[in-house]
């Protein structure tokens, strides 16, 4: 492991820790035309702006500054996460320098990006744990070599900012600009409150572009807005201005369709990149037929022309959408557990829900973590995130899903909690744990 100390939330120090550097991709990018680096580069994105710009920067052979900005709300990141992710990474490939801006200090203002409420202002010790958790689950994804990945807390620069350098800040936008943003305008429209600190919001991410000089800033197509901001401060502040590249975001396994919400892990619809592979797998297996060719080209890490080749195969009716969708899972295990973790996972797939045996591993959970006394089922299917709330918990027991060693749980009388221990707690066919 390496150790990187960085200044965290309001000065204070943070120290990280990331994974010893792995065996590097190919860099090819000076080795090939400019046409064939952006072919490569602009794999599955949205917007570009612009591609002009951007194929100007590469032929001066020099390594960009390629931003991502993460603010560390939650602990885990998932295949949604890695979409963004996924295109730096073919960056750094290519010989240039991943800038991931750790937003310690933005995490509590909140991104308002898509809320139709304001949201509750994290704490300095919530957002330095969870910051700890994304530096070791993003490099499942990037290059983790130091001349390949630069880390950096934007505590570093905006907690030493004084109310001259916030005020000179906010004179470079205006309310109207603001309210341009669809879910300010929307807000405003529905009478809903909108807190000066969240206008503030744009302005705090765009200045990070400033102070790291990006070249390319990436995120997702609901962060347009906030990553033209960095253009904006850039030219104002008389830099050249980043090339803004957006992805797609990636509809969570319940779908139905490419309509449906965005995967979360608080719509419990997600794919957690760290989870093991057997919960991978069966999580993906569970996806509409109607996104097997969008996981495909977002989740996988098949490069275009096999994503290509996939899509065509199922669309002449080659390939039935269930070994489709089982390729997919196969490749997305692989590419975070190693080789042949996708085959080890579809026969565990296979003998759990062919032979109807419980999983050979599973997640364990610590019913002590609960406090002392008798616990309620539903109380330990939520605690033990088999349940993303007690409403569904408390359905899932009434309708029958939930059992216990096999049997099912006709109710959620409080149990001892020595009677519970050593059990396998099981929602459906896909979701186990072991109680300890």
């Amino acid at each position: 492991m390496v150790r990187k100390s960085t200044d965290g939330a309001f000065g204070t120090r943070l120290d990280i820790e990331i994974p010893s550097p792995m065996a590097a991709g190919s860099v090819r990018g000076r080795m090939d035309s400019v046409d064939v680096q952006l072919s490569r580069l602009l794999q599955g994105t949205a917007d570009v702006i612009s591609k002009a710009e951007l194929a100007d920067r590469l032929k001066s052979e020099r390594p960009l500054r390629v931003k991502l900005g993460l603010d560390p709300t939650a602990s885990d990141l998932h295949l949604g996460h890695a979409v963004v992710l996924r295109t730096l990474r073919r960056f750094q490939d290519e010989g240039h320098v991943a800038v991931l801006i750790i937003g310690d200090f933005t995490a509590m203002v909140g991104d308002p990006t898509g809320k139709s409420v304001t949201r509750p202002r994290l704490t300095k010790a919530q957002v330095d744990d969870a910051a700890q958790t994304y530096i070791q689950q993003v490099t499942k994804v990037l290059d983790p070599d130091p001349e390949k990945l630069e880390i950096r807390c934007n505590s570093e620069w905006l907690a030493q900012m004084g109310m001259d350098d916030v005020l000179r800040l906010t004179s470079h936008a205006t309310v109207a600009q603001m309210l341009d943003r669809n879910d300010f305008s929307q807000r405003h429209k529905d009478g809903v409150a909108i807190s000066i600190t969240e206008f503030m919001y744009p302005l705090l991410q765009g200045w990070d572009s400033v102070m790291v000089q990006a070249d390319v800033e990436l995120g997702g197509t609901d962060q347009l807005f906030n990553l033209l901001m960095g253009r904006q401060l850039q030219k104002d502040e008389g830099q050249s201005q980043q090339v803004v590249i957006t992805t797609p975001l990636l509809v969570g396994v319940n779908g139905p369709d490419l309509a449906g919400p965005k995967m979360s892990k608080s719509l419990g619809n997600y794919v957690g990149i760290s989870e093991i592979a057997t919960e991978q797998f069966g999580k993906i297996m569970s996806i509409p037929d109607a996104l097997i060719d969008t996981y495909a080209l977002h989740a996988t890490g098949w490069t275009q022309s096999e994503v290509d080749a996939a899509v065509l195969a199922r669309a002449s009716g080659d390939v039935h959408p269930n070994f489709a969708k089982r390729s997919v899972a196969r490749a997305v295990c692989d590419l975070y557990h190693g080789t042949d973790a996708g085959i080890a996972a579809e026969a565990e797939f296979d003998r759990v829900h062919k032979q109807h045996d419980q999983p050979a591993e599973m997640p364990e959970f610590e019913l002590s973590t609960t406090g002392d006394g008798d616990l309620s089922i539903v109380k330990v299917l939520v605690a033990a995130g088999l349940s993303a709330s007690a409403r569904e918990a408390s359905r899932l027991v009434a309708e029958g899903a939930v059992k216990i060693d096999g049997i099912k749980v006709e109710t959620d009388a409080a149990r001892p909690q020595a009677e519970l221990r050593g059990r396998v707690l099981q929602i459906g066919r896909r979701r186990w744990v072991r109680l300890y």
